[in-house]
């Protein structure tokens, strides 16, 4: 059972009812499977986002380009209970992530934290992840607005990198991931 922080919203199930939410899976599967859980859950008509990065590979004496998962067993998918569990009870590699000290807790997240961090994934040229773990204390510059450009409106923490001139904007998704995007000084606004 994978399972992290209980500071990750979450309901019991019988507080989920038939209402679509975000949920945090585990994809048990291997790094190179022909098929993994995002795309099987997309086939079968699923909203799935798992965050991706380019990787080169050698296969056959040839190097080429793939877009894996940044992170292997990380996968969010919004849907119903009723629809993921059938789905996941016949997925031996494919399960729900619980709610740490909860027992039966499923673990997801909200529609708007949610829908805020793939938007800031999806505007990134090269967005950079990191694990809660990651993040040192030392990394955290001013609290700021992003004012105009793709991600007006969000605010966050800018990201200290030592011998980066960019200015990142970290986005999180508590307890679970983090992504670092790079925005414009011009549409930088201290709070």
């Amino acid at each position: 059972m994978c399972s992290v922080d209980d500071s990750v919203t979450a309901l019991p199930n019988e507080e989920s009812g038939e209402r679509r939410q975000w949920f945090v899976l585990c994809d048990m599967k291997p790094v190179h499977a022909k098929l993994p859980a995002y795309k099987l859950l997309a086939m079968r008509g699923i909203v799935c986002f798992t965050p991706m990065h380019e990787r080169v590979f050698t296969q056959g004496g040839k190097r080429r380009r793939e877009l894996v998962p940044v992170v292997q067993d990380l996968l969010f998918a919004r849907s119903t209970l009723s629809v993921l569990s059938p789905i996941i009870e016949a997925t031996p590699t494919l399960r729900y992530r619980f709610v740490r000290n909860y027992h039966n807790r499923h673990m997801t997240v909200p529609d708007e934290e949610m829908e805020r961090f793939m938007r800031a994934v999806n505007t990134a040229d090269s967005p950079r992840y990191y694990r809660p773990d990651e993040i040192t204390p030392t990394m955290l510059g001013r609290t700021v607005r992003i004012v105009g450009g793709p991600l007006d409106g969000y605010e966050g923490r800018l990201l200290k990198l030592r011998g980066t001139r960019t200015r990142r904007l970290l986005v999180e998704l508590p307890n679970l991931l983090s992504v670092g995007v790079d925005v414009s000084p011009e549409y930088v606004e201290v709070v």
